[in-house]
């Protein structure tokens, strides 16, 4: 009877993960033709099939897979947005990479925490956790844009950069106020301390974990498994991840970090064989592609169109103050103290307008639901409205924002040719 169970169960477990890819690669391919994000017909899509309307699939009823598709996907889209950070340009914005990263961060939880109190009347500690869940930005978001809109570099490292570093440090907040929530109990050193671990500790494990393999498969004499380079990129997120969690760390650290070596290799003094590199690359971007479709598709599912229909307003109001008040708050704070970027009003313009919401808030959202948090409705409702509001409205209107303010790098390549023909 177990056996047949099981049986039943795993057969339901593979369907659910055709439905997931099939409907991934229909929504992705009409994204391209209609010019919308893909994330926004993923979601839409998870709740069409999900509970709240057809009931095709319920993922929440198998909780172990849906977490392990929510941290795995995340994880390894952590570990690809650190791939596409270059640490020679981040060296020249790094104070304000490292303000945005940190400060920002918490400039946003507690902006939308102390209104989502007043708002939603919520516990204090409920409404930070809220604030926390969506003050990052979404590198699997923000880098797709970007390579379709060419912004100055600087820009373009700076966002991306803070991106990938906030979703970590985005992460490691949530979790300490998840367990304040959930426990009752609150110290402030204690959190610190936590905090200040977490963070140290992912950032070891990514380095050791991320340059030891990276050496294994590269073109020196302990390179001896180059030839199964992508199936090592997949051993580095789960290793950093793990490793770095049962040493009371940061996972979603460990693996940005791994990333951020895996990347940046040639200064480490490693090389990849070409042909090994390629393989890596184009496997590497699948499964990014497939963790990102399944992890929107899985919220969408989650979304409960009761709480979404009775909160919908509050919520908005929420997203508002984020986008109009927190994320202005956040770039005037964070660039202050940076002389050496030397950034003018319309970068720091640009970069108040280009702060996505998506696949990190999505997977802790998730997260947040699965355990029934107390207000995790509210939570998903905010969670949901903002990654809509942000993704429709600010990755949709990226580049026309940038060649307002004259920040696409092809203007400047414009302007050089035109300087050219005249001398």
């Amino acid at each position: 009877m177990e056996n047949t169970v099981e049986a039943i169960a795993t057969n339901n477990l593979l369907l659910i993960f055709a439905a997931i890819a099939i409907t991934g690669i229909v929504l992705g391919k009409l994204s391209e033709i209609i010019k919308l994000p893909d994330v926004i017909l993923y979601l839409l899509a998870g709740i069409i099939i999900g509970p709240s309307l057809l009931n095709l699939i319920s993922v929440q009823a198998f909780p172990i897979e849906n977490n392990l598709i929510l941290t795995f996907g995340s994880a390894f889209i952590l570990f690809e947005g650190g791939k596409e950070i270059n640490l020679r340009v981040l060296n020249k914005v790094k104070i304000s990479v490292g303000m945005l990263a940190t400060v920002g961060v918490v400039i946003s939880a507690l902006t939308v925490g102390l209104v989502s109190s007043k708002v939603f009347g919520l516990p204090i500690l409920t409404a930070l956790l809220l604030g926390s869940v969506i003050a990052s930005t979404d590198p699997a978001a923000l880098i797709p844009v970007f390579k379709q809109v060419t912004i100055k570099d600087k820009i373009k490292q700076t966002v991306v950069s803070e991106s990938a570093f906030n979703d970590a440090v985005g992460a490691i907040l949530v979790s300490t106020l998840l367990a304040v929530v959930t426990s009752g109990e609150f110290s402030a050193m204690e959190s610190i301390k936590e905090l200040v671990i977490s963070t140290a500790v992912g950032i070891g494990t990514g380095i050791i974990v991320g340059y030891i393999l990276t050496a294994l498969v590269s073109d020196k004499r302990v390179g001896i498994f180059h030839s199964y380079a992508p199936i090592m990129s997949v051993l580095k997120v789960a290793l950093a991840y793990e490793i770095a969690t049962m040493l009371h760390g940061s996972g979603y650290m460990a693996v940005f970090i791994a990333g951020l070596i895996s990347g940046n290799k040639k200064l480490f003094g490693l090389w990849i064989p070409e042909i090994d590199f390629n393989s890596d690359h184009c496997f590497s971007e699948n499964i990014g592609s497939l963790a990102r479709m399944a992890i929107f598709v899985v919220l969408g599912t989650q979304v409960n169109l009761e709480a979404l229909a009775k909160y919908w307003a509050p919520s908005l109001l929420i997203v508002i103050v984020l986008m109009f008040i927190a994320r202005p708050l956040v770039i005037l704070v964070s660039t202050l103290f940076d002389k050496n970027a030397k950034w003018t009003f319309k970068e720091k313009l640009f970069m108040m307008w280009v702060r996505e919401t998506g696949v990190i808030p999505a997977a802790l959202s998730g997260i947040i639901v699965s355990m029934k948090v107390p207000g995790y409705e509210i939570i998903s409702s905010v969670v949901f409205m903002t990654i809509l509001i942000t993704l429709i409205v600010q990755a949709s209107t990226t580049k026309l924002v940038a060649k307002k303010l004259g920040v696409l790098e092809e203007e400047e390549e414009n302007k050089a040719e035109v300087l050219n023909f005249i001398a």
